[in-house]
């Protein structure tokens, strides 16, 4: 026994020195030695440069690629592109027919190609002067920088310690720690929405559940954006789908990449709007969602059967709460398998018309869907499959996996026979169940077995921190040595399994019904908006996670997923009557409302508790007051890129206060939603940018500041403070218990003046299914609102109709109009309105008021018949 602890004290050491935490060897192994530009050359038109770069001498490291081809476009004004990869091997870059942009071309030189012994410029410059960014190449050693043209401030500075091998990458930039907020860089759970110095991210999509904190989850997003005083903003994206650990330690970010190539694109911004207009420009713009989808949406793992969901839909009208969409977990399924019904709980003579009489009444119905497919003879689906040859393979046969259903093979949408495949099978299944729209999971993709070890690309040589513990990126996936369609490794193509069934699910819904698709996805990647919703994932019941859903849903809202949303009242663990009330009262205000629990759990549907539903009778009754203003907010999301849901430093970039605050946000550039987020609070801190405020329940100023100001509110009890910026119009219909319905009512213009006695917004309205969502063969109706103070005191009010093929625009009536911020707090002693110069007659139908709260005054015009979709001129005088 003498000699075993020497001999376990060896082994120790010996597995400590070989482990990947100890190992300098390995740390040897993976450092670079540097690179030096060996010739380049900008294109005539300064647009285009090439340079060849080689390994530095000496310097070279073991596995170093010898031969570089970086090659840069500003291929906008203000987008530039710098690609990195390798001169003489192919690399496995994101497909052009994923993500398509535009194609490295060829450079048009000034003079013959230098010779590789002549010495280069130490610096070579690329920019035009229509462009605010400045690509600067260093020569030797070889690194770049992204400069603005307009102030001279350094966005991007590489270090020049690039490390460029078969399978792990390395490039560090330089930030300037005092002045730079990042944002993004996801799908993590976060506890704050600004990036915190010295945090890793680890960017590898992964069946975690969203309430772990700091871990990678179920997106791949290697996107930030950078807000700097006085609020200059840009975008950099690093496009490249193999694993990665993005280091950001305030002064500076460094990305360790296991594959792929360094393809960077770099947006100018410099308004954070911008930046994420010109990033969707390339990526995709988001997809238009139905206007149903707006509505409330309610859901639960472990409903028994049909007779639960219609006590639940019961539930909801006796509570008078709205409901717009029943959903179904896998509950449904017979033997948990895609395409089939539990012939016990969810037969088809039960379902069908409990689906039928939803759709009578308004109402949709929508089911999950996960990719793995059953291994079963007697399977139509698996058998149309194997027929058709689509599943992922490994070692020359279809891969074994295994999820819920028991063991699986996972189709390859990559192969386009399988998007076929997808499309087919959905259609067969809305001839039984006309679902309205599809829930898509575990598409990460989730895999019960860990892989063993089959090749070299099962286990890189640089292991990124999944699962905060360097867990092998085998572990509860597909295994990185499976191979997809073309001969494609799962080790490149890993994170793009959501986006794919995002598109061929989108794609396989537009083909079979017609209209504009409704899909959720949980795993995401780049340009994933064009075709899904997204919701935050497995969270809990707490109060911490209630609070992190915002960070979240902010980061979605760059990254071009504006549909998002988290699981109202929490999935897992218990909640309780007071979180689920605040939740539903924040929840009401995500663009994806849906109150989600899981299976074991206490329920939580709303009308459970008194209280929670008299908050979500009031908080849900004003999320339909403002569906025609969100509804716009989608249309403009749709064409420009921006988020529905906005950090505050969107409408205010100039003041650096807003930077932190993530406790609050806006809807669209006016509305700043103030939620409730801790246990028992009996106040709200809320911060307040430069300008009118009013409280959009009661109509009163609520805050005027002229720098920002930050305000304690007492908390109430059924609501989450909702504020209106001065400035701003919305358009409001009535709520109801459908969008169908709301959508029949007549409008309200609500006039925020700004201290100028001016206001502006928008209306959108269209079907709210037709495929496309104002484009060239689409019905739809744009109407643009002013409002303007005359120095006699008298308001004008104008539409402008921008568009209008939508005929019920000709029809739908705006029948009251509420203009706040009036100077006088005093009734008005004569009030006179006219439209389109002829003086409105006041009668039972046609009234006026006006009212006093908060130091300044709102005229409330009613029982008007102003057309839509007709242009018209409101006056209001009063005198006092």
């Amino acid at each position: 026994m003498g000699t075993r602890p020497k001999l376990l004290l060896c082994f120790c050491l010996f597995l400590c020195l070989a482990s990947r935490s100890c190992s300098q060897s390995e740390d040897q192994q993976l450092a670079g030695g540097g690179y030096r530009v060996a010739a380049i050359n900008v294109d005539r038109g300064g647009r285009r440069l090439r340079a060849d770069v080689a390994a530095a001498g000496a310097g070279v490291s073991t596995g170093d690629v010898e031969k570089l081809d970086v090659y840069a476009s500003l291929e906008t004004d203000t987008r530039l592109r710098v690609r990195i990869t390798d001169a003489d091997h192919p690399r496995w870059e994101v497909p052009q027919d994923i993500i398509p942009r535009p194609a490295p071309e060829g450079v048009h030189l000034d003079a013959p190609r230098q010779d590789s012994s002549a010495s280069p410029p130490r610096t070579r410059v690329l920019s035009t002067a229509g462009s605010d960014l400045v690509l600067t190449i260093h020569a030797s050693p070889f690194r770049f920088t992204v400069s603005r043209r307009s102030t001279g401030d350094v966005l991007f500075d590489t270090s020049p310690s690039l490390v460029f091998k078969d399978r792990y990458l390395e490039l560090t930039s330089a930030l300037p720690a005092g002045r730079a907020s990042l944002y993004g860089l996801g799908e993590q759970t976060k506890r704050s929405f600004r990036l915190r110095h010295n945090d890793t991210f680890t960017l590898w999509t992964a069946d975690i559940a969203a309430a772990n904190v700091d871990l990678n989850l179920y997106g791949s997003h290697p996107f930030y954006m950078d807000v700097r005083p006085p609020g200059a903003a840009h975008g950099v994206l690093l496009l490249n789908s193999n694993g990665m650990d993005v280091l950001y330690g305030g002064s500076s970010v460094t990305y360790k990449v296991i594959g792929g190539v360094l393809d960077f694109y770099f947006f100018a911004g410099p308004s954070p709007l911008a930046v994420v207009d010109q990033y969707t420009q390339l990526v995709g713009r988001p997809a238009p969602m139905p206007y149903w989808s707006f509505g409330f949406h309610q859901c639960r793992y472990g409903y028994l059967n049909v007779d639960d969901l219609k006590g639940v839909v019961a539930g909801y009208a006796k509570a008078k709460i709205p409901l717009e969409v029943m959903w179904t977990d896998i509950d449904y399924m017979n033997k948990f398998q895609d395409f089939t019904l539990n012939p016990a709980n969810f037969s088809y003579a039960e379902l069908r018309p409990f689906v039928d009489r939803l759709h009578q009444d308004g109402q949709k119905y929508v089911l999950i869907l996960d990719p793995g497919i059953s291994i079963d003879p007697t399977y139509g689906t698996f058998i149309r499959g194997m027929q058709q040859d689509i599943f992922l393979k490994r070692n020359g046969t279809n891969f074994l996996g295994n999820v819920w259903p028991g063991d699986v093979y996972f189709p390859d949408f990559m192969n386009p026979r399988a998007a076929e495949f997808w499309a087919n099978e959905i259609s067969i299944f809305r001839r039984t169940i006309p679902v309205d729209g599809l829930w898509i999971d575990m598409n990460e993709i989730s895999n019960f077995y860990d892989p063993v070890p089959l090749n070299a690309l099962d286990d890189p040589p640089y292991r990124i921190n999944n699962s905060g513990n360097h867990r092998p990126i085998n572990n509860k996936t597909t295994p990185a040595s499976a191979m997809h369609y073309g001969g494609v490794s799962e080790y490149d193509a890993h994170n793009l399994f959501g986006l794919l069934e995002s598109r061929a699910t989108n794609h396989a819904l537009l083909r079979d019904t017609g209209r504009r698709p409704f899909v959720l996805s949980r795993s995401t990647f780049v340009g994933s908006g064009r075709y899904t919703a997204h919701w935050t994932g497995d969270n809990n019941a707490s109060w911490d996670d209630l609070r992190y859903s915002i960070n979240t849903m902010l980061s979605f809202g760059l990254f071009g997923v504006p549909m998002i949303g988290a699981d109202i009242c929490g999935f897992g663990g218990e909640t309780t009557e007071e979180l689920c009330g605040r939740w539903i009262q924040l929840g009401a205000f995500y663009p994806f409302a849906r109150d989600h629990s899981a299976i074991g759990t206490v329920r939580r549907e709303p009308y459970l508790w008194a209280s929670v539903a008299a908050s979500a009778r009031k908080s849900l009754g004003l999320r339909y007051r403002l569906l025609p203003y969100m509804y716009t907010l989608m249309h403009e999301a749709h064409t420009t890129g921006a988020p529905i849901a906005r950090p505050l430093f969107f409408s205010y970039p100039e003041d650096v206060a807003t930077y932190g605050v993530d406790r609050q946000f806006l809807l669209g550039r006016g509305v700043l939603v103030s939620p409730v987020l801790e246990q028992g609070a009996t106040t709200v801190d809320a911060y307040f940018p430069a300008g009118r405020w009013f409280c959009l329940y009661n109509h009163s100023l609520a805050v005027d500041t002229r720098s920002g100001e930050r305000v304690t509110l007492p908390a109430l009890p059924d609501s989450p403070y909702v504020h209106v910026a001065g400035g701003s119009i919305l358009p409001l219909q009535q709520s109801a218990m459908t969008t169908a319905q709301a959508r029949r009512t007549p409008f309200h213009l609500l006039v925020a003046l700004a201290e100028d006695g001016t206001a502006a917004g928008d209306l959108f309205l269209d079907d709210g299914e037709s495929p496309e969502m104002g484009g060239a063969r689409s019905e739809f109706s744009l109407v643009k609102f002013s409002c303007a103070t005359w120095s006699d005191g008298k308001i004008r009010l104008r539409s402008q109709v921008v568009h209008n093929s939508y005929a019920p625009s000709r029809t739908l009536v705006i029948s009251k109009v509420v203009i706040m911020g009036l100077q006088s707090t005093e009734p008005a002693r004569n009030f006179a309105v006219y439209v389109n110069g002829a003086a409105v007659q006041f009668n039972r139908a046609v009234s006026t008021s006006y009212r006093s709260r908060g130091g300044l005054g709102a005229a409330h015009v009613g029982g008007l018949s102003l057309v839509v979709g007709e242009e018209f001129e409101l006056k209001v005088a009063m005198s006092y």
